[in-house]
């Protein structure tokens, strides 16, 4: 049997935990262990067996790491670490900034090449599976447009804003696709569509002792870049309900592309992922990632690669004898 694929962590949240969880379901991959800013021993792993290091250790394990999985978050930590630690490791990250993901390549492609190291960024599923098919679709039907609808799901950034207004106790937000709008795509009609009328927004809030209800409704619905755009719904409910109905991270969408191959014949294509754990589900993509990146660098192929450029056989642990007789 082929030596096992060495993982490592890098940050420790939901997502971390979830590539903990993910590596063991992988029986050609073993996990060295997580690597942290906190003080290690005061990190609790999911497994009692999980190793747990402090960051400042992470070039000892230089020769210990086939492919390091960055779990930081896009605003501050990938674009300092992803970067620094690419021209060391061989890595794997979620960075979600779409307008940045052009710049962000750049600033890692330099030092991985320098390194002969293979990163790949922006891996999850959007940007990644839906950024997939996406692609299928405008290849496919090159006559045609595409529509991405997002939830239901609840959204960490919305719900942030929220939390932060005078006389909320706490809330959360969740993104829903109009039904209205993807009955309309799909039909092949081409659709334009506003952003009012592809998503809505309902959020769920508790007031702090004394705070006015109608106050903080107007200012959630009116709030610029966040919920002035969309329907919006605001629930007021107790402590108790948000802490018993509201502690999952769902979430979410599709990706349709419509589109005429003839003037006389419609297409519609269409792919949808309908997720319990959004990071769960996206640790779960980073880790197949994770495969064909150690394969890619295995290759020779060094510097910044994302999901566009991997060929679909590297993700499996299957052979390609295997994907050929089973899959085709």
């Amino acid at each position: 049997m082929a030596e096992k694929i060495r993982i490592g962590i890098v940050g420790y949240g939901n997502l971390g935990r979830g590539v903990e969880i993910s590596v063991s379901k992988n029986p050609d991959m073993e996990l060295v262990g997580i690597f942290t800013r906190r003080a290690p021993e005061a990190l609790s792993a999911y497994f009692d067996d999980t190793a747990v290091f402090a960051m400042n250790d992470l070039d000892q394990f230089r020769h210990e790491v086939d492919v390091l999985i960055l779990c930081g978050g896009s605003k501050s930590d990938l674009p300092e670490q992803g970067p620094e630690l690419a021209a060391r490791f061989n890595t794997v990250d979620s960075f979600d900034t779409h307008a940045r993901i052009p710049k962000y390549f750049e600033t890692v492609d330099i030092p991985a090449r320098a390194g002969k190291k293979t990163a790949l960024i922006s891996a999850g599923w959007d940007p990644g599976m839906f950024s997939i098919n996406r692609l299928y679709g405008e290849a496919l039907l090159p006559d045609g447009e595409t529509y991405t609808f997002w939830g239901r799901g609840l959204s960490q950034g919305h719900s942030d804003a929220i939390r932060r207004i005078p006389g909320v106790a706490g809330g959360v937000q969740y993104t829903l696709p109009s039904e209205t709008a993807i009955a309309q795509v799909r039909s092949g009609s081409r659709p334009e569509l506003s952003t009012r009328e592809k998503h809505v927004r309902e959020c769920f809030v508790v007031l702090a002792d004394g705070a006015d209800a109608e106050k903080i409704r107007r200012t959630i619905v009116s709030m610029p870049h966040y919920f002035d755009e969309y329907d919006t719904t605001v629930n007021f409910i107790s402590a108790e309900e948000l802490a018993h109905d509201h502690q999952a991270m769902p979430h979410g969408g599709f990706v349709i592309r419509s589109g005429n191959t003839s003037d006389e014949n419609a297409q519609v294509i269409e792919y949808r992922l309908a997720l319990e754990s959004n990071p769960e589900f996206t640790a779960s993509v980073l880790v197949a990632y994770a495969r064909a990146t150690h394969r890619i660098n295995q290759a020779g192929q060094y510097g910044a690669v994302t999901v566009l450029d991997v060929a679909p056989g590297l993700l499996s642990i299957k052979t390609p004898e295997q994907l050929r007789a089973e899959l085709l």
